[in-house]
């Protein structure tokens, strides 16, 4: 199937290309940029040379319907509510890696991302790309919102906790800390070297974006869901995200009865590995769209402790991206995913 990436220099953007050129059976057919068009990918990105040729191009939704089937939207946020209504008029299928059709509320998206929301006709149609939990919305979808960072190692974390009923509902906490890249491409103060180096900044308190994602998808696992408390850390790594959860036990147990809960709970999950004993760390799924979780009971506090790691621009981002595609198409969704993570 011939695809389009729109958003094809940011960092989300090129990891889409890295996949694709990977991909037997997603041809990209045209990459595209909102002011660096007509120039080589390669000439921006060196390590594709003789890998990606395609030549950025404008944004042309006509151009695209004749060219592509599949568009991947890797914009910033407020660019693909303006540009998914035509692509779907024009018959394509839309998978969406900014926020803009993650929140089903209107309201909420603009009171947290401070921007104008999509309409709620185009926001009724995403569906929530979060692959694991959702696999029977996202085939055949036409429009995918695929998940945050954040959300995606959060909520995969959280999953089993809230769908079980394992923890008191107001007493999740979320501790979560990310590699620069994160951040995007543009530098800024926070990311800039003298700053992150040998240093952790914890920023976006009580406000990061992620927030009503998270609470959205937690309420419909267990509509007793309360508020969470939801820090983010930058430390100076380039890739990968951490999560450490807590939240209180409704009963005892022990840690093999935990374990054994999430095993069960995924099974059938191709990239989510439940750690057998220690905690994984985010090198170990480097550059792979695993999600590497682990958990243990504390009997001596009642809590629960869960710890989970991806690459943020992998299952992330791109990774996931990818993964929904091949769902949507009804293709095996480890197609040109079977990536041993780079370590070390």
């Amino acid at each position: 199937m011939k695809t389009s990436v729109i958003g094809a220099t940011g960092y989300g953007g090129v990891e889409l290309l890295r996949l694709l050129a990977h991909h037997p059976e997603l041809e990209v057919a045209s990459i595209h940029s909102f002011s660096q068009t007509g120039e080589p990918i390669s000439n921006q990105y060196p390590h594709l040379n003789s890998i990606v040729t395609n030549t950025l191009e404008e944004i042309d939704a006509d151009h695209i319907a004749n060219t592509s089937e599949l568009v991947f939207l890797a914009t910033p946020p407020g660019v693909s509510k303006e540009l998914t209504p035509g692509l779907l008029r024009k018959g394509l299928k839309v998978i969406d890696l900014s926020g803009d059709f993650r929140m089903k509320n209107p309201d909420e998206y603009e009171q947290w991302y401070k921007r104008p929301a999509a309409g709620r006709e185009d926001l009724a149609k995403a569906v929530y790309g979060l692959s694991e939990w959702k696999r029977d919305s996202i085939y055949g979808a036409d429009l995918i919102a695929n998940p945050g960072c954040y959300a995606t190692a959060t909520l995969l974390a959280a999953a089993p906790l809230m769908k079980e009923q394992l923890i008191e509902e107001n007493s999740l906490i979320i501790d979560a800390k990310s590699g620069v890249s994160g951040a995007g491409k543009s530098p800024n103060a926070m990311t800039h070297f003298p700053e992150i180096h040998d240093n952790l900044r914890i920023y976006k308190v009580n406000e990061h974006q992620h927030v009503p994602e998270i609470e959205q998808m937690l309420t419909e696992w267990n509509e007793n869901t309360k508020p969470i408390t939801f820090s983010t850390h930058l430390i100076p790594i380039t890739r990968g995200i951490m999560v450490t959860m807590y939240g209180q036990a409704k009963r005892e147990m022990t840690r093999e009865q935990l374990k054994q809960i999430y095993e069960e709970s995924y099974a059938d999950a191709s990239f989510v590995r439940i750690r057998q004993s220690g905690y994984p760390s985010p090198k170990e799924v480097c550059g792979s769209n695993y999600c590497d979780i682990a958990v243990t009971y504390d009997e001596r506090t009642g809590r629960i402790t869960v710890v989970s790691v991806i690459d943020n621009l992998m299952k992330g981002a791109a990774g996931q991206a990818v993964q929904n595609a091949n769902i949507v198409l009804g293709l095996n969704e480890r197609t040109g995913l079977d990536i041993v993570p780079l370590y070390p």
